[in-house]
């Protein structure tokens, strides 16, 4: 829950990057996160997710068994009920569970997604960058996450365009229909409208 005066509503932005970026070369080692969906419908999700350090991996270790990749580095576990996204905002209410339960719930639960997951520092903000592994590679996707609506966002230049409102970047959407099986669709439209960022969050600012 935040401590912002926003109780349970999470506010984000998202951005598809080309590649992995040079600036997570030197932050400490990526967390290996694998979650899986129990129900996944209109924009609401619940989603099991258990976690670890992802030193020494890369997302192509992932491909046989995400699950077993994950078993023996479990350090947090938590399940999260989700609403839509509307405008940067979702409800997102979390509780964290007992690893070993969860690791059990992903194992016999829905469609699992896995990536490893850069925590960088960038100016103002803290800033999360995913590389998904399987089906979804090689997708890679940046948020910016605040305790409030993030407006006025300085953004970074390996962002290539933002989709905090496209579903299709959704982790309960990679789950059922994985970047592979779309991604050709994504870059022709890309090729075709070129980059754009929204103007519904105050001034979009260049480093």
């Amino acid at each position: 829950m935040s401590d912002t005066g926003y109780g349970d509503f999470e506010f984000e932005r998202k951005f598809f990057l080309d590649a992995l970026p040079d600036v997570v070369a030197d932050e400490a080692a990526p967390t290996l996160i694998v979650q899986s969906y129990l129900l996944s419908a209109d924009g609401y999700a619940v989603r099991i997710r258990v976690q670890g350090p992802g030193d020494g991996l890369a997302v192509t270790d992932l491909e046989a068994s995400p699950v077993d990749a994950v078993a023996d580095r479990v350090d947090f576990a938590a399940m999260t009920a989700k609403g839509p996204h509307v405008g940067g905002t979702r409800y997102e209410a979390e509780r964290e569970l007992d690893p070993a339960v969860a690791l059990e719930f992903v194992r016999r639960g829905g469609s699992v997604v896995a990536k490893l997951r850069h925590s960088v520092w960038l100016g103002d903000d803290g800033w999360v960058i995913d590389e998904f592994a399987g089906a979804n590679a090689p997708l890679v996707v940046a948020e910016c996450e605040r305790g409030g609506p993030v407006v006025d966002l300085v953004i970074p230049d390996f962002c290539r365009t933002e989709v905090t409102a496209d579903p299709r970047f959704g982790n309960e959407h990679l789950a059922v229909e994985p970047y592979a099986a779309w991604r050709e669709t994504f870059l022709r439209e890309l090729a075709v409208t070129g980059p754009t960022f929204s103007h519904e969050f105050g001034r979009n600012r260049l480093p």
